[in-house]
């Protein structure tokens, strides 16, 4: 049976009123039983009457109850004396109605519940007596309410009883089929079995979405050390995707198409928490996938960076440029890594004949990207929704290029399926100084943050800008995405992230029609 979001919330809040219902009906006792349950001799004339509760399996209870109560009405003290025989007596030989010493065992049970010490104690409106946890003992407890103490036992029961239904709710709900977008089809000779290391984090997910919606299976390597199952946890359990937790660092074996090796941690404060495990990513990975690759006859993409360029004396940088990066500074492990990167996957072309691309990515920004990753546009929106200083590193006057994520993902794909083999850069040839940027960014979320500056970071570049005339001429791409459009997206996404507050609140993943993005 398939159940709607909506149903499966009617069944739930009709599951929480019944509990309730139960519980109050144990609370009050039931309107239509007119007989007190320890029978005739307990009750009065008009409202002069004590009403017991009796235990499960008694003759006069209820079927069910787990817990005996007491409910004192006002009692006329002129009946108080004629009932003290018979109060003792019930205590000694057992209610008429329940079967002689079991009614006075009951009763005894519930004037212990209520810690009363005597029948006589709770007619007279005595003290209640609190007896302690080792039983030892009788101390006065003027403040007690048996009445509040049975209601808060009844409480946590209801709750209980929720959290049991929940339970099963949510057990229903696993045995639903997933709804997921719908994707193309593609007969087995167009669909490509296409692994993605390093396809949880930011980037990697989105390529998955796209290829995804393309028809194609996809294979997610991921170590999870910035990348999160969040990220694509929206297609878990979909034929044409299978996610592994796998370091790269280590050889996998696996059949497959096509690889896009995207796995390294790409910002400052992550690559340099393990300049070590960076390098190693970057080479022993890159040999595992391009080893891979040879063995299976896959074509592959090596995602490389613009920080193979270091600190350019060259402005903009073409792909020509050899770079200007000191090889022992905070960010070798990345910038060398990178350029290895690359020198492996021309080695292994001209040696080995394995297939290979290589992009040199720029400053990307959009949705997914991680909170605390350090960069320019993460850092400014968080602060900047929060309230606080948008913080600067040097004067300001430094400059980057930033491309949305889908045009980078598009520059992908596209020059996976084109035939040029050389280096091509991927990235917005607008440039912008981080003074300009922080501003944008400011006034897009409407806050008041100050804009401050903050000592530089060392060998940080000081300008950025991609010379793109490769990938307009070979493969035919360039950024569509507005820099407005693109941010307003972005601030969206972290304003969500901010409120976030459980788990159940997943990522909504809205697939973009080819003709919205065409539109774009």
């Amino acid at each position: 049976m398939v159940f709607s979001k909506r149903k499966m919330k009617q069944f739930l809040a009709f599951g929480v009123t019944i509990v309730l219902v139960i519980c109050l009906y144990k609370s009050w006792g039931s309107p239509t039983d007119g007989v007190p349950p320890y029978g005739n001799d307990f009750a009065g004339e008009g409202d002069d009457s004590i009403v017991g509760v009796g235990a499960e399996g008694e003759p006069n209870g209820r079927a069910g109850q787990s817990r005996e109560k007491f409910i004192l009405l006002p009692v006329d003290r002129a009946s108080v004396d004629k009932r003290f025989q018979t109060i003792d007596n019930v205590v000694q030989r057992g209610a008429p109605n329940h079967g002689g010493v079991v009614g006075g065992k009951v009763f005894e049970r519930v004037l212990k519940q209520a810690k009363y010490d005597s029948p006589r104690a709770l007619l007279d409106g005595g003290t209640p007596v609190k007896r302690p946890s080792n039983g030892v003992g009788m101390v006065p407890a003027d403040d007690y309410d048996p009445a509040h103490e049975y209601r808060m036992n009844e409480l946590h029961e209801a709750k209980r009883q929720i959290l049991e239904l929940e339970r099963k709710i949510q057990e229903l709900e696993g045995r639903i089929p997933r709804k997921y977008p719908d994707v193309t089809f593609l007969n087995y000779k167009n669909r490509k079995r296409i692994l993605i290391t390093g396809g949880a984090g930011f980037v990697g997910s989105h390529l998955v979405d796209y290829l995804m919606m393309q028809g194609h299976e996809v294979i997610v390597v991921d170590n999870f050390f910035t990348g999160r199952k969040r990220n694509v946890e929206h297609w878990l359990g979909h034929e044409n995707f299978e996610l592994i937790h796998h370091d790269i660092v280590n050889p996998l074996f696996i059949e497959v198409d096509e690889i896009y090796h995207l796995a390294s941690p790409a910002s400052p404060p992550h690559y340099m928490y393990n300049p070590v495990k960076t390098i190693k990513t970057n080479t022993l990975g890159t040999i595992n996938v391009l080893g891979l690759a040879k063995r299976v006859g896959a074509k592959v993409l090596i995602a490389s960076t613009s920080e193979v360029y270091g600190d350019p004396d060259v402005h903009p940088q073409p792909e020509t440029y050899w770079g200007h990066v000191n090889p022992i500074g905070p960010r070798a492990c990345y910038d060398e890594g990178k350029r290895v990167s690359e020198t492996l996957s021309y080695a292994y072309a001209k040696q080995e004949k394995v297939n290979v691309r290589v992009a040199r990515i720029f400053n990307t920004y959009g949705p997914r990207m991680h909170m605390n990753d350090g960069r320019v546009v993460s850092n400014f929106i968080i602060q900047a929704l929060q309230n606080q200083s948008i913080t600067i590193y040097g004067s300001g006057k430094q400059t980057r290029s930033f491309q949305y994520v889908s045009d980078l993902v598009d520059g992908l794909v596209a020059l996976m399926a084109g035939n040029y083999t050389q280096p091509v850069n991927l990235g917005n040839p607008v440039e912008r100084t981080i003074q300009d940027f922080a501003e944008i960014i400011r006034d897009l979320v409407g806050g008041k943050s100050q804009i401050i500056e903050l000592p530089a970071v060392e060998d940080d570049p000081q300008r950025r800008k991609p010379d793109i005339s490769r990938a307009k001429k070979y493969i035919n791409w360039e950024p569509r995405v507005p820099l407005q459009e693109g941010l307003m997206k972005t601030v969206d996404y972290f304003r969500k992230e901010l409120a976030r507050s459980n788990h159940s609140q997943r990522n909504i993943f809205v697939p973009e029609t080819t003709e919205f993005r065409s539109l774009v």
